[in-house]
């Protein structure tokens, strides 16, 4: 985190999350009067506690205060996580931060409305998502200065830390019940990861600056400005080009009946991937270049077998979760959907040719 951003010697706590919330608005917004602060719970989230903190009828003021899930440190790594931030917003791809407290940080927001399974299909919207994508992944994150040329994904080093921290049981019969019927042992879990680097790797895809969480509540639509924003950005690391596509494909079945028939299909995804394509092309300097329709069948294959990838990331994922988070999720079925899903689309995807 750039020096300039306020650290506050502060722990936030839930059960006072308004007012421990107005101790930090004294530090960033000083010349606010605490009776005209008005505050806004949101409950979208499976991982964190975010409180909305504004001016009385006017949220274009908006103060987003986030109080990190508990155990989350285990999956992320904070210091590399507000090193992103601080580089995608000063690419304008994410909002200022105020500051950082001891469990979280104070940010900015951006006003819109977040997709659902239906605004996500819309065509407008399709492209709106491709070109804000195209522009995150043009960012230069920090990592990439250690490497000359594009740096490698980071993806396997990432799965690899979950699973050697996730849990081998649980003490809640139900959870253990599922865990021992449905999920793989750690060293079946190893040789899983093992195949999918090696079969991504083989694909030759660059390794960008990725957000690798966009998940429909993680995106944005400002009807006014006709755009698409992208927030939370705690996953956010080097990886395959084309495993923000796949994993955002994949989240169309969206969180609270997750229903993966709504998974796109061929004929929807090549319009978005071509589009994707031609607003790189032009954003590189290379918009004489024509997209191929070998180009976009190329991009298919990568993007499907990312999305088999971000199945089994968020699998593993879920099980630390399940050891650790204080929120009402049932984490250990969700493990066990995605990965059900994950060796489901893997017969269906793994054996692409490009």
């Amino acid at each position: 985190m750039s020096r300039e951003v306020l650290f506050i010697d502060l722990s936030v706590d839930y059960t006072l999350f308004e007012e421990d919330a107005k101790k930090i608005l004294k530090r960033i917004r000083p010349d606010w009067e605490d009776s005209k602060i008005k505050f806004k719970v949101f409950t979208d989230g499976i991982t964190n506690k975010l409180l909305g903190c504004y001016l009385e009828d006017d949220e274009s003021t908006m103060v987003l205060v986030r109080v990190n899930g508990e155990g989350t440190d285990i999956i992320i790594n904070r210091a590399e996580e507000q090193d992103a931030f601080r580089v995608l917003s000063e690419a304008d791809c994410a909002p200022p931060v105020y500051c950082v407290f001891k469990n979280g940080m104070a940010y900015g927001f951006f006003p819109g409305v977040p997709l659902d399974e239906k605004t996500v299909r819309e065509p407008k919207i399709q492209r709106l998502i491709a070109e804000e994508l195209v522009r995150l992944h043009s960012v230069q994150g920090s990592y990439a200065l250690k490497f000359q040329g594009s740096p490698p994904s980071q993806y396997k080093e990432r799965v690899l830390s979950w699973i050697n921290a996730a849990p081998t049981g649980f003490d809640d019969p139900v959870k253990q019940q599922v865990f021992i019927n449905e999920i793989p042992s750690k060293i079946d879990l190893i040789k899983e990861l093992d195949e999918i680097a090696e079969t991504l790797d083989a694909l030759n895809m660059n390794s960008v600056f990725s957000h690798n969480d966009l998940l429909l509540k993680n995106i944005i639509f400002n009807e006014k400005e006709g755009s698409i924003r992208f927030i939370d950005y705690e996953y956010a690391f080097y990886n395959y080009e084309a495993f923000d596509i796949g994993n955002h494909f994949a989240e169309y079945a969206g969180m609270e009946e997750v229903n993966y028939d709504l998974y796109p299909s061929k004929e929807e995804q090549l319009p978005w991937l071509r589009h994707y394509l031609e607003v790189k092309a032009s954003k590189t300097g290379s918009g004489s270049a024509t997209v191929t329709d070998r180009d976009v069948q190329v991009l298919y294959v990568q993007t499907n077998k990312c999305a088999c990838a971000a199945h089994f990331f968020w699998g593993v994922w879920a099980l630390i979760q399940a050891e650790h988070s204080l929120i009402n999720f049932n984490y250990v079925q969700y493990a066990s959907i995605r990965l059900t899903e994950y060796f489901r689309r893997k017969k269906e995807f793994f054996p692409l040719l490009i």
